[in-house]
């Protein structure tokens, strides 16, 4: 399955973006969007994810969007693995209340740390109830793609754990961890849109994973 994420534009703008998708993540610190817009693009009918990160908007504005995506219906809610405790503590206790799933997510910019150190993050997150854990880093090399996809081996993290390697050498999990236990991957709306770096538009990934379920007989 393969998630879009949505970056620029208007309420309007992001309407009809959705028109032609199934699934989409609205990265809300990189949009035009006020509470009075989350309603409407909840109406959309289609499985949004909410995710805010930090940077433009202050926590308090970042959490009250959040909260209001919850609160609206939309279907999973992202949060850092290293957000202020309350602010994690809030967004999850509101999700549980409104039947909205969690993704706590772990970015490194810089590296891909090590196993035992991914093996942690992910430990921790689930513990402080994540229904999923993303973990997003910065691939240097062949084998730190290698590491990110040598996670999906854990049985407890099957259908639960997204990886996503960032670069050019990180592309090659954004094909290929739907194939081995990743819910699903994320993709740019299209060349130019993308928001994070290796991120492969939707159209092309999508032609990726038909030939793919075409050679293994899926």
């Amino acid at each position: 399955m393969i998630c879009v994420s949505l970056r620029s534009g208007s309420c309007q703008e992001c309407l009809k973006a959705l028109e032609s998708l199934d699934f989409a993540e609205l990265r809300l610190d990189l949009m035009k969007i006020t509470l009075a817009d989350i309603p409407i693009l909840a109406r959309s009918g289609k499985r949004l994810m909410a995710t805010c990160r930090p940077g433009p908007y202050s926590d308090a504005l970042r959490k009250a969007l959040l909260l209001e995506c919850i609160r609206c219906g939309m279907d999973l809610v992202d949060v850092e693995a290293d957000a202020d405790e309350e602010f994690k503590t809030d967004i999850i206790g509101e999700a549980r209340r409104r039947g909205s799933s969690v993704i706590i997510s772990h970015h490194d910019d810089d590296q891909t740390p090590t196993r035992p150190e991914l093996e942690a993050i992910i430990a921790r997150s689930l513990e402080a109830g994540a229904d999923f854990v993303k973990i997003a880093c910065r691939a240097n090399s062949a084998s730190d793609s290698a590491r990110l996809i040598g996670l999906l081996d854990r049985p407890q993290c099957q259908g639960r754990l997204i990886v996503v390697g960032m670069g050019v050498f990180g592309s090659i999990t954004r094909v290929l961890a739907p194939f081995l236990g990743s819910p699903f991957t994320y993709a740019s709306l299209e060349e130019g849109y993308e928001t994070a770096p290796g991120q492969i538009g939707y159209r092309d990934l999508a032609r990726i994973h038909r030939d793919l379920r075409g050679i293994l007989g899926e």
